[in-house]
């Protein structure tokens, strides 16, 4: 915020100052237009100074130095001047730095709210919670890619595994509207803090179809056991199992991999059976206990 200020009040006071002018040309008093606009009457009577004209050295100097390094901040350009003998002091170079708009945004992480440790309760119920992570890798010609896995958590199903070199989170939003025009939507996502997860289109779209976002503490990834657990399966059996040549090979081979995990690899957690018998299991159950 300090970096603007200089530019910032300058183009305030000339605002002012004309201003004030335009009252005392409309009949009111000096004094009076002064203090209506908020300046003294030295800086209504002061005259104008372009300083573009006055400080055209510093502007030189300061061109001079951005030609050989454009990513310089102010204190690395005024290091270099003061190293090559320029005799401005750092307060009129910081002046006329900001006054041409050099002056660099800093970067400020995002403070995140504080993450509440959640219990890792799951409810033997499918469609209840559901669980979503990030993983990446790469192809044989070293081209990077994501994938966006979603679980079940109450049936360990992997309702779908995402697959493209960027997944923003209008593409998160996509996926889950896929998914609730196949099963409908759960009452309860739980994610950590990436910047896709904890983005206002990802927030509105859950608030606006009453989903809580369970947020784990940052650094604490056994939070998601669920979706860490199936990550750890999906790096060993299939991203590290085989070489990848396009995109698109991946896509194919990852729909033919989930629907080997969801109809045919057994879990010991679920007794032995795989994650779509599982579900079948509680469906029948709950519908014996309805009768």
């Amino acid at each position: 915020m300090r970096l603007r200020s200089y530019r910032k009040k300058g183009l305030v006071t000339a605002q002012k100052r004309s201003c004030a002018s335009i009252l005392v040309q409309a009949g009111i008093s000096i004094l009076k237009a002064c203090k209506f606009v908020g300046i003294d009457r030295a800086t209504y009577y002061r005259p104008e100074r372009d300083w573009r004209k006055a400080d055209a050295a510093v502007i030189d100097a300061i061109n001079a130095e951005l030609k050989k390094s454009p990513r310089a901040g102010f204190w690395k350009c005024y290091g270099r001047l003061r190293f090559k003998g320029y005799p401005f002091n750092h307060k009129r170079v910081y002046r006329v730095y900001c006054q041409m708009g050099l002056n660099l945004k800093r970067r400020v992480k995002r403070v995140l709210p504080k993450r509440v440790a959640q219990p890792l309760e799951v409810v033997a119920q499918a469609n209840h919670q559901w669980a979503l992570d990030f993983m990446h890798d790469s192809l044989y010609c070293e081209k990077r890619f994501r994938t966006l896995n979603i679980v079940d958590e109450g049936t360990r199903e992997c309702l779908a595994i995402e697959v493209d070199t960027s997944l923003p989170a209008e593409r998160v939003v996509r996926t889950l509207e896929q998914l609730k025009a196949e099963r409908g939507l759960p009452k309860q996502i739980r994610v950590d803090n990436g910047p896709e997860l904890i983005s206002a289109h990802l927030t509105d779209w859950c608030e606006a179809h009453n989903i809580e976002l369970v947020y784990i503490q940052p650094g604490k990834p056994q939070q998601n056991g669920f979706v860490e657990r199936f990550n750890g399966s999906f790096r060993r059996e299939f991203l590290d199992a085989y070489l990848f040549e396009t995109l698109n090979q991946v896509k194919e081979m990852v729909w033919f991999w989930r629907l080997d995990y969801n109809e045919e690899r057994t879990h010991e957690s679920l007794g032995d059976l795989p994650p779509a018998a599982y579900r079948a299991k509680l469906e029948n159950s709950s519908l014996q206990v309805f009768h």
